[in-house]
């Protein structure tokens, strides 16, 4: 089948350009379409491919951390996405934040100056379902190519609503009332800290709880994924939940002389220059007027300038387990695979390893050998086997977590456990690029 063949990639997302680079690299031809120079979706801002919507951040680089576990897999990959954000990284400890301008056109001018990629602007509102296909349209799916991709596998439409953080000017910060660290001095200076004292926290929680809220559609129902709560939603779950989750106040004391900290509010840097900063956690659907009322409250953001409002928007994903083999190949369609959130999983850099793995079964596929199927032991693998296999009536998105990866010993130590889960995923990762033999370019 090989001969003369061809991949169609729907969306230029993190996914896509993964997938599309992959097979380029391979020598394969790929038609990648995009629509957001036509159409950009409600998150979406940028002109470039590989866009960053909701935080600059691709999570923790530590190895004994889910996050970074899937980071070491798709390195020993030669994940290209990974490579380029490591070249347009920000400062930010622990995490691999980027640029995110920066790690966008970097995407761009690879995948647009690839002679193997044609780049495609349109809206497709439908697959041609007899062509080597991977559907990567993310989770902000165009609605008439969602309900063409629904009515044909014979699925329901399952969605999640997702948040967005503000994003404020640096200059703007009353820095009497903020100081940069990390939580217990990890990694170097990368996050703004702004604390508040109780009083301060009390009428802050207050005022949030009350404020309003973007109005959603009536036939819409809300259902939040969990990871990206809204900042109002989780705070009318009681008093103290913000201080056990997004302003915990642990491991930054000393570097407050006048009082300790009873809340914190931490921002990261969103480019090199550090003069924009994301409200971590602070994801939100309140209205523009009260973003700015509301989170002005906090001390440090008295004068803050908002250079982007919180936002809230419908992510759209298919309901995997029933309908995706552990290829992420459409058990209805072997010749299409799906990519990226639209799959179920959730998270840029999970989008990224999604994105690589079909690209590696299309290329088997189009060469006639068999597929690959990542183990449960590795986190891409339980990714995967989680989104293939899960119960169908209860199907969530997931991020990268330990709760998922398979171990086959039985371990009490946490560290230890998490140090064997490593090592024995490394191990099946080199396995994998021995069976691959050189297609990982």
């Amino acid at each position: 089948m090989l001969k003369n063949s061809s991949v169609n990639i729907i969306g230029a997302g993190l996914a896509g350009c993964e997938a599309a680079y992959f097979l380029a690299q391979n020598k394969i031809h790929v038609n990648l379409f995009e629509m957001k120079s036509i159409k950009k979706t409600p998150a979406q801002k940028l002109n470039s491919l590989a866009e960053l919507v909701c935080s600059n951040s691709l999570k923790s680089t530590e190895p004994l951390s889910a996050s970074g576990l899937l980071k070491y897999e798709l390195s020993q990959l030669n994940c290209f996405l990974l490579k380029v954000a490591k070249n347009n990284k920000v400062e930010s400890g622990m995490a691999l934040s980027v640029d995110r301008e920066k790690f966008s056109n970097a995407v761009t001018e690879e995948i647009k100056n690839n002679k193997y990629i044609n780049f495609i602007e349109k809206i497709v509102d439908d697959i041609d379902w007899s062509k080597p296909t991977i559907i990567a349209t993310g989770p902000l799916c165009d609605d008439k190519l969602f309900k063409a991709i629904s009515l044909k596998i014979g699925i329901d439409n399952c969605y999640f609503y997702d948040a967005i953080a503000p994003i404020v000017s640096v200059d703007s910060i009353d820095m009497s009332r903020a100081f940069w660290a990390n939580r217990y001095d990890k990694g170097g200076n990368d996050y703004l800290n702004c604390w508040l004292n109780k009083k301060e926290y009390e009428i802050f929680v207050n005022e949030l709880v009350n404020a309003k809220c973007a109005t959603l559609h009536q036939f819409e129902k809300l259902k939040v994924f969990e990871s990206c709560m809204p900042i109002e939603v989780l705070a009318k779950r009681g008093e103290r939940s913000l201080r056990f989750g997004p302003m915990k106040p642990v491991g930054l004391s000393k570097h407050v002389s006048e009082e300790k900290p009873y809340a914190i509010v931490q921002l990261r840097k969103e480019n090199l220059q550090a003069t924009c900063l994301n409200m971590v956690g602070f994801q939100t659907n309140l209205l523009f007027s009260e973003q700015k009322r509301v989170f002005s409250l906090i001390p440090a953001l008295k004068n803050a300038e908002f250079l982007r409002y919180g936002t809230m928007h419908r992510n759209s994903y298919i309901n995997a387990p029933k309908c995706l083999n552990q290829y992420s190949q459409l058990k209805k369609f072997p010749n299409v695979f799906v990519a990226g959130q639209i799959s179920g999983v959730e998270g840029y850099v999970e989008s990224i390893a999604s994105g690589l793995l079909c690209a590696i079964n299309m290329l088997l596929y189009l060469k006639g050998e068999d597929l690959i199927s990542f183990p449960r032991t590795t986190c891409i693998g339980a990714l995967i086997n989680y989104i293939a296999f899960s119960d169908d009536k209860n199907f969530q998105p997931m991020n990268a977590n330990y709760g998922i990866i398979y171990c086959d010993k039985q371990i009490v130590d946490k560290n230890i456990k998490k140090q064997y889960i490593f090592d024995n995923s490394m191990n099946e990762i080199k396995k994998i690029k021995e069976k691959l033999n050189g297609k990982l370019i």
